[in-house]
C-alpha cells in the first residue's frame, strides 16, 4: 500500500509507513547518530532483525520489553522493532532512583530490559533486586552485546495483528509528584501523533533534531513523526547548546521539540546568533511551563515558526498555540486542536464559564490514554466525566479561557499556596522575579506558615555580574505584589533542581522547608 493511502486510514501502524519508505526511497537518511548514519532501507532490515529476535525469545504481541539508557542509534533500533514484533515499550528513565527503577520493572511485566552500563550499575542498587535478562546497548558487560543479540542478517519476523486500542508503549510519569505512574497508550494515540505531524511539515524533506531523551514523551511525539513520515531524525546523546546549535546548522534541520530550559540556554549562548538556522520551518515546545517573553525572543532571534503543546501524556485534550501567528497570546497556551474538548471545573466538579478559574480537564476522539498500569483507582481519580458521562482526563492544572478562547495557566493544582485563606499562584510571582535583570532562574512554592496556613517562598538563580542580595530582591517583588502574594524569603541558589525534561522539582524545594524561614512578611 503507498504511503499516501496509509495516511488516510483512521488507523495504521508506524512500521507499515517505514517499511514503505524503505521501499520508494531506500536510500534516504533515516537515522543520525554522530557519523552513524541509517538509510531507510537499513533501518527497515534492522527492524526486522530486532521483531525476529523478539520472536525467537518468546516475546508475543502485548509483551513487554524495557529500555534504560541513553539515547543512540541501538535504542531506536530496539523501540521501532519492538513496535514491528507489537512488543509494548517501557522506556525508562536512568536519572530515577534504584528502587523506582526496580518498582517500574517489576509493575510493568517487563520480560527483556535494554540497558547501558550508567543504568544498570543504578539497578544494581535496589534494595530489592530485580531478576531480568539484560541485553547490553553499549559496549559494556551487563549482558549480551546488542549486535550478537540480533537475529541474523536477512531474518524476517512473523506478521502480527495490532488492534488499535491494544497497548503502545508505557510511558512512566517523572515522578515530580510522588511515586511514577506507568501510562499505558494505545496503538491508535500514537497513529494519531504521526497523522497529526503531517500538517506541521513533517514529511520526506524534514529533517528532525532529537536532543530531549528517548524515554520522554516529549521526545516520542517528535522522533516518531519524524522518522514514520519519511524524514531524517538526527539524534543527540545529550544536550549542549554549543553541539545543537553546530548539529542544525550542519544537517540543515528543520524541525526540533525542545523544553524551556534548553530554549533559554540556547538563546543565552554567546555565539547564538552566528550560527545559520535558517533551515527551520517549524519549532515546538512542552513539558514546562513556556514564559511568555522568552517566547518573544525566540520569535524574534530565531528563524522559522513555533507551536506550544499543552498537555498531557495520559492524553486527554491539547491546547496549540502558533505563536508565530498570535504575538498578543504569548501569555497563554493557545486554543483546545480541532476535535479536542477542554474544559475548566471546580473543586465539585461543577463547568466553569469562560473567565473563571479552575481545574483544567480534556477529551479527545483518539489521544487517551487507556489507563494507569495495574492502577484502576488512581486511573479513576485522572479522570472526570460530564453530565453525558463522557470521559475527560484530569490535568492537576489550574487554569482559565479568556474571552477568544485561548487559556491562560496559572499553576499545578498541587502547587498553589493557601495563604490566610486565599489562593495565591507561584506563577504569578515567579513573572514577577523574571522582570528583575538579575534574575537568571526563579522558582516560587509554599512552605507551612503557623499564621498564614501556607506562605510563599522563592529560590533564585542570579545572573553573573548582579550583587543584588536576597533580600533587596525580597523587598523589590513585595513592592510590586498584592499584600497575600509577599514573599516571606528568598534564597539564592547556584541552580533549581529539573527533571530531565526541564521541569523544576519543587517538591525537593518544599522539602527543604518543614517549617518556614526567618523572614517578616
Amino acid at each position: 500500500m503507498s504511503i499516501d493511502r496509509l495516511l488516510e486510514q483512521d488507523f495504521g501502524r508506524i512500521p507499515e509507513l517505514i517499511g514503505a519508505h524503505a521501499r520508494e526511497r531506500p536510500e534516504h537518511p533515516a537515522l543520525i547518530e554522530g557519523a552513524r548514519l541509517l538509510t531507510f532501507a537499513e533501518l527497515d532490515a534492522q527492524m526486522d532483525r530486532v521483531a525476529a529476535a523478539l520472536q525467537r525469545d518468546g516475546l508475543e504481541v502485548g509483551s513487554v520489553l524495557a529500555i534504560g539508557a541513553a539515547t543512540s542509534l541501538s535504542y531506536a533500533l530496539v523501540f521501532l522493532g519492538a513496535l514491528r514484533a507489537g512488543v509494548v515499550v517501557a522506556p525508562l528513565s536512568p536519572s530515577s532512583s534504584a528502587d523506582s527503577l526496580a518498582a517500574m520493572l517489576r509493575d510493568c511485566g517487563a520480560k527483556l530490559l535494554f540497558a547501558d552500563q550508567g543504568f544498570a550499575a543504578t539497578l544494581a542498587e535496589a534494595s530489592s533486586p530485580v531478576a531480568i535478562q539484560h541485553i547490553a546497548l553499549d559496549d559494556s558487560p551487563v549482558g549480551p552485546s546488542f549486535e550478537s543479540w540480533l537475529a541474523p542478517r536477512g531474518s524476517t519476523p512473523l506478521p502480527v495483528s495490532i488492534a488499535p486500542g491494544g497497548p503502545f508503549n508505557i510511558i512512566y510519569s517523572s515522578g515530580t509528584t510522588g511515586v511514577p505512574k506507568g501510562i499505558v497508550q494505545p496503538n491508535v494515540m500514537r497513529w494519531g501523533h504521526v497523522r497529526r505531524a503531517s500538517d506541521v511539515g513533517y514529511g520526506p524533506g524534514s529533517v528532525t533534531i532529537i536532543s530531549t531523551p528517548l524515554y520522554s514523551n516529549t521526545t516520542l511525539v517528535s522522533f516518531l513523526p519524524g522518522v514514520a513520515l519519511g524524514g531524517t531524525v538526527v539524534l543527540l546523546r545529550k544536550f549542549d547548546a554549543e553541539t545543537f546549535l553546530q548539529t542544525a546548522q550542519r544537517h540543515r534541520v528543520t524541525h526540533a521539540m525542545l523544553v524551556p530550559v534548553q530554549y533559554q540556554r540556547l538563546l543565552d549562548f554567546a555565539g547564538f546568533d552566528s550560527f545559520d538556522l535558517s533551515s527551520f520551518v517549524m519549532k515546538f515546545c512542552t513539558s514546562a511551563p513556556f514564559a511568555a517573553n522568552l517566547k518573544a525572543q525566540i520569535l524574534a532571534r530565531w528563524p522559522g515558526g513555533l507551536i506550544e503543546y499543552y498537555g498531557m501524556t495520559e492524553g486527554g485534550g491539547t491546547c496549540v498555540l502558533i505563536a508565530h501567528l498570535h504575538p498578543d497570546k504569548l501569555h497563554t497556551v493557545g486554543q483546545p486542536a480541532p476535535e479536542h474538548d477542554i474544559r475548566v471545573v471546580d473543586d465539585t466538579g461543577r463547568e466553569l464559564p469562560r473567565g473563571e478559574t479552575g481545574e483544567v480537564v480534556g477529551r479527545s476522539p483518539l489521544l487517551m490514554m487507556l489507563g494507569y498500569h495495574g492502577q484502576p483507582d488512581k486511573t479513576r481519580d485522572a479522570e472526570w466525566h460530564d453530565v453525558e458521562g463522557r470521559r475527560y482526563i484530569r490535568t492537576g492544572d489550574v487554569g482559565r479561557f479568556d474571552e477568544d478562547g485561548f487559556l491562560t495557566l496559572l499553576d499545578r493544582k498541587k502547587d498553589m499556596i493557601i495563604s490566610g485563606g486565599f489562593n495565591v499562584y507561584p506563577s504569578d510571582l515567579e513573572a514577577v522575579l523574571a522582570t528583575h535583570p538579575a534574575v537568571a532562574d526563579a522558582a516560587v512554592f509554599g512552605v507551612p506558615s503557623r499564621a498564614w496556613g501556607e506562605t510563599p517562598v522563592a529560590c533564585v538563580v542570579r545572573r553573573a555580574g548582579h550583587p543584588d542580595s536576597a533580600e533587596q530582591l525580597r523587598v523589590w517583588v513585595n513592592e510590586r505584589v498584592g499584600k497575600l502574594q509577599r514573599l516571606h524569603a528568598i534564597e539564592i541558589v547556584d541552580s533549581l533542581p529539573r527533571s530531565a525534561i526541564g521541569k523544576v522539582l519543587k517538591r525537593e524545594l518544599r522539602d527543604r522547608y518543614p517549617e518556614e524561614p526567618g523572614a517578616s512578611r
